[in-house]
């Protein structure tokens, strides 16, 4: 053990020592000029090329009927918004294996992104890490104001010191590395559908 962390120190020794002495400014982010489209139908054609689908609901009432006509099957419902209900509230969960059992989870993302069909989600949108992967189905609210064009002003959003984990999530998980055939839901949610939704007034606070 002595010898490791003998090697280790020299290592990280000669790297210091290696390090430039003049400090490089990181270079300017240049603004790009994007076609001139709409941010949600690209939001929409991007999202459905990963897998995922867009649908427009104008109230909570609406939003949840969508949700029984995508999963009428659905016997767990876990929700993370205010909005829908669903048949248990993730704030209520203390143990993340709690959720091995839901069939649908409901969260609500803080914005979109254009370039992509991307989402991106925190631990206090999540409120449990694991809704968004252990969920077979996953149902996610989005305010349509709130889509970004490009990554770049996406990064512009995040505030990694402002959550303990953050996530960008593009269309159901899939993996295509079985004799080259695409399978969704092969290490989390099989299925997302966004339900552009503007946020209501309260939300749950993360456990």
């Amino acid at each position: 053990m002595q010898t490791s962390n003998s090697s280790r120190e020299t290592i990280l020794g000669a790297i210091r020592v290696s390090l430039p002495k003049n400090k490089v400014e990181h270079p300017p982010i240049p603004f790009f000029q994007r076609p001139d489209m709409l941010l949600k139908s690209e939001f929409e054609q991007h999202l459905q090329q990963a897998g995922g689908f867009a649908h427009d609901v104008g109230t909570a009432a609406a939003a949840e009927a969508k949700l029984m006509a995508l999963h009428p099957g659905a016997k767990v419902v876990c929700s993370a918004v205010p909005e829908i209900a669903g048949t248990r509230r993730v704030d209520k969960v203390r143990d993340p294996h709690e959720l091995a059992d839901v069939d649908v989870g409901v969260v609500r993302a803080q914005f979109g992104i254009a370039e992509t069909g991307a989402i991106w989600l925190t631990q206090e949108d999540l409120v449990v890490d694991a809704l968004a992967f252990l969920s077979q189905h996953l149902i996610v609210l989005l305010d349509p104001k709130e889509i970004m064009s490009d990554m770049h002003e996406a990064y512009r959003r995040v505030r990694l010191d402002e959550t303990a984990f953050g996530c960008f999530m593009m269309g159901p998980s899939a993996a295509a590395d079985v004799e080259a055939t695409l399978v969704h839901g092969a290490q989390g949610a099989r299925s997302l559908n966004i339900l552009f939704l503007p946020p209501a007034q309260e939300s749950l606070s993360p456990t």
